[in-house]
């Protein structure tokens, strides 16, 4: 019997598990969430901070996972906003269709991963369809309310940690979200962190923080920008509100500044910029506020004038201020100025386009000098003016020197730098030539020599030899008997061991034999 082979097609099930965005979240545990996560986008070692599992049911149907990572993605960390980075997976009724779809998420949120499926968007999917699917706006919208969620539950969990490590992160994606999203700016303002006057080491406050430490009358949030936190501490600008008792933001990276714009107040208190021109601390009325300050340079008007001529081309102007607590000047922008980071910001920006990077911004952003009047800097500047010496080099010299320390202590870069290196020196020599004056003439001081010597006629002289200590000036006294006191003040040289030979005078010891007639007893002898 001759066997004849019969082949048969078929299929057979290799996996009869659902996909875990398809089952409900109540079967489905935290250790299938995990090794969901790991597996679908590649992060063995990525433990997700937050997840959220939810579907929409009605007009739209949609199912969905969406994870925040624990750490930033490789792919993250060379650029924030990797066209390459893959996200989100879309999947349209249980069939992938793109993982780098990038309409279906906001940019801020590039850092969220998940899943999406949809059974109302078309499988024949382009990105001209997908554009104007009224579908998937209702779908991003959701997810980026979900992904809001994710954030807040971080932010609200015990371990404080976790949202610090989170905003180490990711922080700069919500700055982003702050520009971008005018829709969610509201709800992603009270989830920004910032270092402030108040902050000890990596601590940080929010503003929900701040209005809750404000203090009592005070009307604005104040802020400040700088290079790092190190450099707002020492910042003329900052220091005008520290010194009051406010609370000063610090807002360190160039992305700050552009995104505190659009942040024009919280809970109806404004956001004030310390480092711009007429600071309103609320203390006093604006009228009287004017009066203070016209009054200071119509009594310091020659400094005033004479540091105007000088540094004419480097200030817009100068003027008088009694803010400043500890610093003799401050360089602060007009109203709507840019501060020196943005500035340092737009110059790097024009040069990596092929620009350059000297005078694109013109007297426009030049800054306004305030000077503080009762600082001794300045008071000793006003004292070489008004003695007529401001035709000579010192005062020019300590004109520019103070202009060049308020420009470092507020932020800006010095322009010549060896100008201002050649300054220090000279400083650093005049100081140098007033200690060695000062040296000798200590040097010449000499203590004179000085010996006395007190002669009795008709008496023996006995020498006795006086070992003095080593002392600048000694006093001897010497005390004749029976005779008026004679006080004698020996002045001896500094040396190791002084001798002084004083010959005093001494008496000598008589005796006398007295013998007194007795007509009794005959002699009766007595010694004296």
């Amino acid at each position: 019997m001759k066997t004849v082979p019969e082949t048969t097609e078929g299929y057979e099930l290799m996996n009869t598990n659902k996909p875990i965005w398809l089952r409900s979240p109540s079967e489905v545990t935290e250790e299938e969430y995990k090794d969901f996560y790991q597996s679908a986008f590649r992060a063995t070692y990525d433990e997700p901070l937050a997840h959220t599992h939810f579907s929409l049911e009605g007009q739209i149907e949609c199912k969905s996972v969406l994870y925040i990572p624990g750490m930033l993605p490789f792919e993250l960390s060379k650029d924030m906003f990797d066209e390459d980075a893959r996200n989100i997976r879309l999947y349209v009724k249980r069939v992938f269709i793109n993982d780098k779809f990038e309409d279906i998420m906001p940019r801020w949120l590039k850092f969220v991963r998940g899943v999406v499926d949809s059974q109302d968007l078309p499988l024949n999917v382009s990105r001209e369809i997908l554009q104007k699917s009224k579908v998937l706006s209702i779908i991003n919208k959701r997810l980026v309310r979900k992904s809001l969620d994710m954030v807040r539950e971080i932010e609200a969990d015990e371990d404080e940690s976790k949202y610090i490590m989170f905003w180490n992160n990711f922080g700069k994606y919500l700055k982003v979200g702050v520009i971008e999203d005018q829709r969610n700016k509201d709800d992603i303002v009270p989830l920004l962190r910032f270092t402030s006057s108040s902050s000890a080491g990596e601590e940080y406050t929010s503003l929900d923080q701040y209005v809750e430490n404000m203090k009592e009358g005070q009307k604005q949030i104040y802020y400040v920008t700088a290079d790092g936190k190190d450099k707002a501490k020492m910042s003329p600008a900052a220091e005008k509100v520290r010194s009051r008792g406010y609370e000063v933001l610090y807002l360190t990276e160039p992305l700050d500044e552009i995104m505190i714009e659009s942040v024009t107040e919280f809970k109806e208190f404004k956001l004030a910029d310390v480092s711009k021109e007429g600071l309103d601390l609320g203390e006093e009325d604006k009228e009287e506020r004017k009066k203070i300050e016209e009054k200071l340079n119509d009594d310091h008007k020659a400094v005033k004038e004479f540091l105007e001529a000088a540094l004419a081309g480097k200030v817009q102007k100068v003027k008088m201020t009694d803010l400043l607590a500890e610093s003799p000047a401050a360089l602060v922008q007009s109203a709507y100025g840019m501060s020196p980071t943005m500035q340092k910001y737009m110059k790097a920006q024009n040069v990596a386009s092929g620009g350059s990077d000297a005078g694109m911004m013109g007297s426009f952003n030049q800054a306004v000098l305030e000077v503080n009047p009762a600082h001794p800097i300045v008071q000793d500047l006003e004292r070489m003016i008004g003695s007529g010496a401001e035709e000579s080099e010192e005062p020019k010299n300590f004109a520019t020197l103070l202009y060049d320390v308020a420009a470092l202590t507020s932020g800006y870069d010095i322009e010549d730098s060896g100008d201002f290196a050649q300054r220090i020196l000279s400083l650093m020599t005049t100081k140098a030539n007033d200690d060695v004056k000062d040296a000798e003439v200590e040097a010449t001081v000499v203590v004179p020599e000085a010996e006395a010597t007190v002669v009795v006629p008709d008496v023996p002289e006995v020498e006795e030899t006086v070992e003095v200590p080593v002392e600048p000036v000694v006093e001897a006294t010497v005390v004749v008997p029976d005779e008026p006191e004679v006080e004698e003040t020996v002045e001896v040289p500094v040396e190791p061991v002084v001798e002084a030979t004083v010959e005093v005078p001494v008496e000598p010891v008589v005796e006398a034999t007295v013998v007194v007639p007795d007509e009794s007893e005959g002699k009766s002898e007595e010694n004296v």
